[in-house]
């Protein structure tokens, strides 16, 4: 399928071939879209394209936040790690577009009130087809054109607006800038029963809010917009502002303070500087409150992914029920959208058109119209490969770097090379496992994103991958797969492994193995069950510390001494907002569990003993999230002790990862995978790498040549099922305050 992507890197707007979502690429909750037609935000959008075409120097002034994170990360993980993170991040194109109109194909699980041939608007991206979550999107009622409805999302967010204003009826309200929102915002007062100034520099859309039954100020004649404000009120000054504009400095929130009456309201949709006079607000007591886009739900986790809706009765307005305003006021004749329309493009030539229509002020309602019949009437879109749509191919023109690995790999061990393939295209399978990959010598056949083909495309294209899909069953049914690798959601990872395993893949999957003890005793019955079928699956969890060279020096240096070792893992692991999917314990399993793991794995792999006993406590007091600030206390059969230090309230400022043995009256600190310092070693004081290093690439090399060579796992299968386990006991200790055998 076409899709339309911004690089933030070069500024480039392309039209790309990308895998189409297919039916088993719908999850629980989510609908599948054939788009009809999408909305272009030009305000939005023109931000992303001018940031993409930006030098380096203009996009770091435009994201100091970002850049303070830039340099925090420079001290903990060294500059060049940082500058490829920077580089890999900017390197992914970005999805533009978020007004999208369409005809269900499929729907996920749970969902009874959509049915396929619906027509629905959604905040989808500017794609032939998309999956967006059902609280995303609403159906469109009968009288509402598939055009008008592109409309709805910036109409929920000009709604958005005004519900935070809590206009009531006769109150005069002034709205700062006349873009899609700003004239969208107008209708909607005049609907409440505002009477309503506009102010703006453009006279054609000052004529569309006269239009649409406002009073108006030019700006472009120099007018004053508080002086028009007070003798439209007859000097009592206006009962609210709603800024929609987008523009430099905070000349607009002053004079919208200027123009409010005492205690008026004071709403910014809309993107300008936040440099607040403090007389403007004290003298009035006016409030100010920016709106957050659709509503009520927006960028919650549990609401939009989860589908955990918001009782009616205590939030009568979620993001999803503004959509269904927004289309209900559209099907009244409330809100008319048409003569906002001032272009309609095939989306086959919108990229060439794009930057011209963001700058063209005349340009207000860009429509890209999608082609009909996308797929020639078939209900279930066939998935497409990076070779079906036309695009190049790794395999057939491999680069220099990894024909030479495999070729050497070919050479020394006399083995085929492995054909793996990649699940999941987040960012850890961009930066991390995908150049593993290739420098693994492994053949590099799929990689999948069950809803994203465009990562999956922009991975395949990156590190040179045959095929980008969307479909799985492809990966499985292909028995020239040797090796699946799983780097997808936590919660995910016990169903592709139990699929992988069915179908007798190597598997290769990205901690934690599974969230729970049922889940890991379903894994250990397939694991059991494929040795029995004559199959020797190597299962191997991405527990990438103790294959670092840090980790390796560590371990050669302790077999030398004999008793057992103390041991003490200190992690300022930083926080997570609580609402993040990680603290989930249905999704993300919690970070004990989805990360914790490691740390525990380390301890036992430098003690080269399995975990028998675990004691933890966490904080106490009432922090939305305790879990993640916690000490954990690890007894081994050897008679080793460790403990692990788990802390997310620490500084940035402070190494992220700091490990210190202590044994035969030695002692060996390590800090952030870079440096290693011995105490009371003959002949040993430090060990150091050039950078961090984590051991992933060298994980990755010893799993890909263990299935060449038909050999053992480098981490046999039950050292990962007691590891799994100790991080269970972990939280279960925790939370009752007990220990807890293994």
């Amino acid at each position: 399928m076409k899709q339309i992507l911004q690089n933030l890197k070069t500024g480039a707007t392309e039209l790309v071939s990308v895998p189409a979502p297919g039916a088993s690429g719908v999850g629980r909750g989510q609908v599948l879209i054939r788009t009809s037609r999408t909305l272009v935000s030009a305000g939005t959008e023109r931000l992303l394209v001018d940031f993409g075409k930006a030098g380096w120097i203009e996009k770091a002034r435009r994201q100091p936040e970002k850049v303070r994170q830039v340099l925090d990360k420079i001290r903990t993980d060294g500059l060049l790690p940082t500058m490829e993170a920077v580089f890999n991040r900017l390197d992914e194109p970005l999805p533009l577009g978020y007004c999208n109109a369409g005809v269900v194909l499929e729907t996920g699980a749970g969902i009874i009130d959509l049915q396929p041939g619906d027509r629905v608007a959604s905040n989808g991206f500017h794609a032939e087809l998309v999956i967006v979550p059902r609280h995303l999107c609403a159906k469109i009622p009968v009288g509402v054109s598939d055009e008008e409805a592109a409309f709805t999302v910036l109409g929920a967010i000009a709604l958005q607006g005004i519900r935070l204003a809590e206009p009531t009826l006769g109150e005069r309200f002034m709205v700062f800038g006349l873009g899609l929102v700003g004239l969208l915002t107008v209708q909607l007062l005049r609907a409440s029963g505002c009477p309503v100034l506009a102010a703006d520099i453009s006279k054609e859309r000052l004529r569309l809010a006269e239009g649409y039954g406002a009073e108006t100020v030019d700006l472009s004649k120099g007018t004053d917009p508080v002086a028009a404000g007070m003798a439209w009120t007859g000097g009592r000054g206006v009962d609210g502002a709603l800024i929609a504009a987008s523009a430099k400095g905070d000349d607009i929130v002053h004079q919208a303070a200027q123009a409010c009456r005492k205690r008026g309201r004071i709403i910014l949709v809309g993107v300008v500087d936040l440099n607040l006079q403090r007389a403007d607000f004290y003298e009035k007591e006016l409030t100010f409150q920016v709106s957050c886009s659709y509503g009520p739900g927006r960028y919650d986790d549990r609401y939009e992914q989860g589908g955990q809706d918001y009782p009616i009765g205590f939030v009568r307005w979620t993001e999803q029920r503004n959509f269904e305003a927004v289309l209900e006021a559209m099907r009244a004749g409330q809100l008319r959208v048409k003569d906002l329309i001032t272009h309609r493009i095939p989306l086959e030539e919108a990229p060439g058109a794009y930057d011209n229509l963001l700058h063209d002020p005349a340009a207000l309602g860009v429509i890209l119209e999608y082609t009909p019949d996308l797929h020639e009437g078939t209900h279930a879109p066939k998935t497409p490969s990076l070779d079906e749509t036309g695009e190049s191919t790794l395999q057939k023109h491999p680069p220099a770097s990894t024909r030479t690995t495999i070729t050497k790999d070919v050479a020394a061990t006399g083995k085929t090379k492995v054909t793996a393939a990649m699940i999941g295209a987040g960012n850890f399978a961009k930066m991390t496992l995908g150049p593993a990959l290739v420098k693994s010598g492994a053949r590099l056949k799929y990689v999948s994103a069950r809803s994203n083909g465009a990562a999956a495309a922009h991975i395949a294209r990156k590190y040179r991958f045959e095929h980008a899909v969307t479909d799985m069953e492809r990966i499985w049914d292909d028995e020239e797969v040797d090796a699946a690798f799983i780097v997808t959601g936590h919660d995910s990872h016990v169903a592709l492994v139990l699929k992988a395993l069915e179908a007798k893949k190597h598997v290769f999957v990205e901690k934690p193995l599974c969230l729970n003890e049922n889940e890991l005793a379903d894994i250990q019955a397939a694991y059991q069950a494929s040795e029995k079928n004559s199959f020797q699956p190597l299962l191997l969890v991405g527990f990438n510390r103790r294959f670092s060279p840090h980790t390796v020096k560590m371990k050669e240096l302790l077999s030398a001494g004999t008793g057992p070792l103390t041991m003490s893992m200190t992690v300022n692991a930083g926080a997570i907002p609580p609402e993040h999917w990680v603290h989930d314990p249905r999704r993300g399993g919690g970070r004990i569990i989805g990360e914790a793991c490691h740390f525990i794995d380390l301890l036992s792999f430098l003690a080269n003993s399995a975990v028998t006993s675990v004691s933890a406590r966490m904080i106490g007091g009432n922090e939305a999230v305790r879990e993640d600030k916690m000490t954990i206390l690890l007894g081994f059969a050897d008679g080793s002790i460790g403990t692990v230090h788990y802390f997310a309230n620490g500084s940035k400022a402070y190494p992220k990862e700091t490990l210190e043995v202590f044994g035969n009256g030695r002692v060996l600190r390590m800090e952030n995978f870079r440096v290693t310092t011995g105490y009371g070693f003959k002949g040993f004081r430090s060990f150091r790498t050039w950078r961090q290093d984590k051991g992933h690439q060298a994980e990755v090399a010893a799993f890909v040549s263990a299935v060449a060579a038909g050999s053992r796992s480098p981490i046999p299968f039950g050292e990962i099922v007691n590891i799994t386990r100790a991080s269970f006991a972990a939280v279960e200790s925790a939370k009752w305050g007990k220990i807890i055998t293994i």
